[in-house]
Order: structure tokens, then sequence, then C-alpha cells
């Protein structure tokens, strides 16, 4: 039995997620809170597998309730709101705090099918999280031939970062101190939904010295841009270093996975770079930073004082993946020098 509690203050939108949750014979709605401060105290004293949080309510709203609950009684967090374009900000702060994904609130009745169907299909992916440790490794892991890995002087400097649980708040702290004539291009892969994946793009050009963008088929990794995934397919680097989407492999938890770009990356991109793995639940991104290692790549960590779940980050160590472990803070400085050393190279 799965274990669901609900943290909301209108009972519409309660009856709404009881009458989801009651659908799936093996989920078991184990409390109700009305206010954030309630629901802090109720995962102190009876912690469920997963809470459905609202952002907005009385006493302690969703973002201060999903901090002090993951550092209280850390268990699985999946935002439900009504208006994501209302509450970019706190959506994204609540998910550097350790919420998991959002999802919009399904409206009471028999017209919201897709949204109710949206909101069990995140728990669904949540429950994959929490009882597997790792994934069949069906990604391509052949390294490409040191032959074709031939010094690419047209191309720039490749930093490729994959991020999950408390990715948001990472990508604002490194972003945010970038130098503003880097000349490295960007690819970030960040778990996220379809529907909020714009909402992250322009929550973190507030703060990003270089732009971000949506990264869209033929898009092609650019020197001073930050490109990110934004579909609920994976993101890859096709051959001729454009990018694209695919489905395949269907069977990852994550949509879209760090290992699959990771992955392509170090199949098509003919110049090493730089790959980061930060903050997150579970194992992606693990075996993609290894391929990058493996075809002589810089990779870097993030390490356990600054993740607000090291997961990711502590199965990249584990698999030897990892040149280098570092906190979040100091990313931007690694980046920078990357780039200047790389830059020098060339010369």
């Amino acid at each position: 039995m799965f274990t669901l509690a609900i943290v909301n203050d209108t009972e519409i939108a309660i009856e709404a997620l009881r009458r989801a949750i009651a659908t799936v014979p093996d989920y078991q709605l184990t409390w109700v809170a009305r206010t954030g401060s309630e629901a802090v105290q109720r995962c102190a004293e009876q912690r469920p597998d997963v809470v459905l949080m609202d952002i907005n309510m009385p006493h302690l709203d969703g973002v201060a309730a999903t901090r002090q609950i993951m550092q209280r009684s850390p268990c699985a967090i999946l935002i439900v709101t009504a208006s994501v374009t209302i509450h970019t900000a706190k959506v994204f702060e609540a998910m550097g705090y350790g919420a998991l994904d959002v999802v919009k609130t399904p409206r009471l009745g028999a017209g919201d099918a897709e949204a109710v169907q949206t909101l069990l299909s995140k728990i669904r992916t949540i429950t994959k999280l929490i009882h597997r440790t790792h994934h069949a490794a069906t990604v391509q892991t052949s390294v490409p031939a040191r032959s074709i890995r031939q010094s690419a002087p047209s191309l720039p400097l490749l930093v490729a970062i994959g991020a999950s649980t408390g990715g948001p708040k990472a990508l604002k702290t490194i972003f945010s101190q970038l130098p503003p004539d880097l000349k490295a291009a960007i690819v970030v892969v960040q778990h996220i939904d379809v529907q909020f994946a714009p909402g992250l793009v322009e929550w973190l050009n507030r703060f990003s010295t270089l732009p971000v963008a949506l990264a869209h088929p033929g898009s092609a990794p650019t020197p001073g841009q930050i490109l990110v995934a934004g579909t609920n397919d994976h993101l890859i680097l096709r051959p001729n270093r454009t990018l694209r989407h695919t489905r395949q492999p269907a069977t990852y938890p994550h949509r879209p996975s760090v290992d699959v770009f990771f992955c392509s990356v170090a199949q098509h991109w003919p110049r090493p770079g730089l790959g980061i793995l930060l903050t997150g639940m579970g194992r992606d991104g693990a075996m993609g930073l290894g391929q990058l290692r493996a075809a002589d790549w810089s990779t870097i960590v993030e390490s356990a004082e600054s993740c607000v779940v090291y997961g990711m980050p502590r199965a990249a160590v584990e698999a030897n993946a990892a040149r280098r472990v570092l906190p979040v803070a100091k990313m931007a400085k690694a980046i920078a020098a990357e780039a200047i050393a790389d830059s020098n190279h060339d010369r």
C-alpha cells in the first residue's frame, strides 16, 4: 500500500484529490491538512510516502511547509497548484527546497479526466523513484572511438548539466554567478513536466547573467546561451550536433532523462567538455556522467553539503564518474575556469 497526504485549504480541491486517489486501489489517503503548519506536524507524527502540497495556504504557505518538512521529516512532495503561471516563483522556490515536481490541481467533476491522469502519472513516477534504486541501462553506452574525438576549435566548450530534486534553486545559484561574457554553450536537463518548463525558463531568466531558452528540435548549443530541455520526451544530441527529442527509451521513470542526454553527448560531441550532475533523487545521470568521463570530459558532481537530496551525485561518485566534487556555490567559478582554459587551449 502506497500512502498519500493532502495539504490544501480548499474543500473543492481536497475532494477532487480524494476522488483521484480513490481510483487506484493501492493508494491510501492517510491524512488531510488544511494549513502548512498542520502539515509539518502531521508529517512528524505519521509520515506518508507522498505529500500533495498546495502553494497558497494560511499560517504557513507551501514553500515554507516544504522546507520544514524536508528538514524535519523528509518525504516525497508533489506540488499541486491551480496555476503555475501565477505562482511561478513560489513553485520553483518549493522545488529548490526539495519538492519533486509540480502538477495542476484537477477540477472536481468528470470534465477534467486528463488532469486526473496527469496527477496519477506523476504519483506513479514518484513511486518508481522511491522503490527503485536504479533503472535498467538500456541507453546506448558505447563510448565513441578516439579517432572521431578530434580537435574541433570551431565548436564551443559544451557544458552539459543534469538536475532533479532541488535543481531549480541550484541552477539559479549557478546561473546568477556566471560571467556575462562566458564563451561556453550550456544545455540543461532538469526533471520537470512539459507544462511547467516554460515557467522554469522564465523564472531562471530573472536571475541568469546569460539568456535562458527552451531547447527546440534543431537547436544547436551556442556560446553564451543556456538551453533547457522542455518536453516529456528525452533530449538528445544528434550526429550533426543539433538537439532533438525522442520517446525512447520508454521505460525510464525520468522524462527527460539525464542519462539519455549525457550518453548522446558523449557519442556525438567531438571534443571534451564539462559534465555536471546536481542534486536529485535516484540514480539518473550517474551512468551518463561516467560515459562523459570515459570520453575525456571534465566531470563535476554537487557535494552532499549543498545537495537538497544527495542521490544522483552519490550514485555518480560511487560509479567513479566524477573527477571533482564541489558545493553548488563554487560551480559557476569552475565553469568559468573551464571556459578560459578551453579558450587558451584553442589559441
